[in-house]
């Protein structure tokens, strides 16, 4: 799997400034489609509502109504596009969990920036709570969506809304600054991710945001109050340092949090079709079940 990433040229792309630059421009110019693969509508019941102003899909198993549901959040630095491999696991979390899935299309970086891309995220979230109830809903993302989704959490909470069942966390990006000197350790290993090009995404999503703001830097934000969580994250990958810091931070205010670390794994690990993979999407469905 670290060789196939490498052929992919993930990394080349984030290994510097220029070249992230370069695919940003790409994605301007031609918008990658959002839309669910065949492969999945053909599994899933799938709707979309844009009454938000933003795509909503919604994803749900076929005959069947579910109780609970979850918003997912997309991963891809901010810049880039939600992608098959993300719709393929929703829809399989979906089924396995009898679960509906609320996945916003939130418009990428550098058109919109956070300020107002997470408040909109939160008022999503919090329309779903009110439909399911919050002990029926669970914030989930991976990477720059995990990043997210912990921000929602975080403004959700400050705004007085109940708290949700759950929050899942799928190797997140919690902190746009990367300067944890454990990063710079675990780059040269990371198949996947650079740090020029990450930080790069990072500065363009922020906007005029400061650097340690918790809309884009969560793990800077507080963590009391906020839902128990489960943390999946990888030992060769560069959010890992971000991981484990989370997991210091709760640990020393008693916040819940359970984390599954991954010796040798990568980036967002439970998305990749590998037994490594397969169990966690096992443990992550479980979760759901219990919201």
């Amino acid at each position: 799997m670290p060789l196939a990433i490498r052929l992919r040229g993930s990394k080349r792309r984030f290994g510097s400034v220029d070249r992230t630059s370069a695919q940003i421009d790409k994605t301007l110019a031609a918008p990658a489609s959002y839309e669910p693969p065949r492969s999945v509508t053909n599994k899933v019941a799938v709707t979309r509502d844009d009454a938000s102003g933003w795509p909503v899909y919604r994803i749900s198993p076929r005959d069947s109504t579910p109780t609970r549901a979850s918003v997912y959040f997309h991963g891809g630095a901010y810049i880039a596009e939600i992608t098959g491999t993300h719709w393929r696991t929703i829809a399989k979390l979906a089924a396995a969990a009898d679960t509906t899935f609320v996945v916003p299309i939130y418009p990428l970086a550098p058109t919109k920036t956070a300020a107002t891309t997470v408040a909109r995220a939160a008022e999503i979230a919090e329309s779903v709570t009110i439909e399911f109830g919050c002990e029926h809903v669970v914030l989930m993302g991976d990477s720059a969506g995990g990043g997210m989704a912990l921000a929602v959490a975080q403004q959700l909470r400050d705004a007085g809304v109940a708290s949700v069942a759950h929050i899942v966390l799928i190797s997140p990006w919690l902190d746009v600054a990367m300067t944890d000197p454990e990063i710079e350790k675990i780059a040269p290993r990371d198949p996947w991710l650079a740090v020029p090009g990450t930080k790069l995404a990072g500065e363009l999503y922020r906007g005029d945001l400061p650097v340690d703001d918790p809309r884009v830097s969560p793990l800077r934000g507080d963590l009391h109050g906020l839902a128990p969580m489960s943390l999946f994250s990888g030992t060769r990958d560069i959010a890992n340092a971000d991981a484990r810091s989370l997991v210091n931070a709760c640990r020393s205010i008693g916040a819940p949090l359970h984390y599954h670390e991954a010796s040798e794994m990568l980036h967002v690990y439970p998305l990749l079709p590998i037994p490594e993979g397969r169990r966690a999407l096992a443990v992550i469905a479980d979760a759901l079940t219990r919201a």
